[in-house]
């Protein structure tokens, strides 16, 4: 069961998110990136945990951009900056997480 039932915007949103995330090599390079970028949050929320922190964050977003190479098309949180949360709840579905369950109203 899932922790949070997402709305028909939000729902769209993940789906927007998932047509723009198509190509295995980007899914990949996201799959990698997304939980270093997250990570790097709470480390760096630490003074001694600063240089692993930057670089943590600093490696997730090239394995985004680099995957981004492979797809074709720009970042998805360039055209909406919730895709930004959108992109860790596409990550905790991609590894199994039940985190969130999408409405069936999106297609309406």
């Amino acid at each position: 069961m899932s922790l949070i039932n997402l709305n028909p915007e939000w729902t769209q949103l993940m789906e927007s998110y998932r047509l723009d995330h198509q190509n295995r090599v980007n899914q990949a390079c996201h799959t990698v990136g997304i939980p270093l970028i997250v990570a790097s949050l709470p480390v760096g929320a630490t003074v001694i945990g600063l240089p692993l922190a930057a670089a943590m964050f600093s490696v997730g977003w090239a394995f985004q951009f680099v995957g981004h190479a492979f797809e074709g098309k720009k970042p998805s949180f360039v055209e909406d900056r919730r895709q930004l949360v959108v992109g860790f709840l596409w990550w905790t579905r991609k590894v199994g997480l039940p985190l969130v369950s999408e409405s069936t109203l999106a297609a309406e």
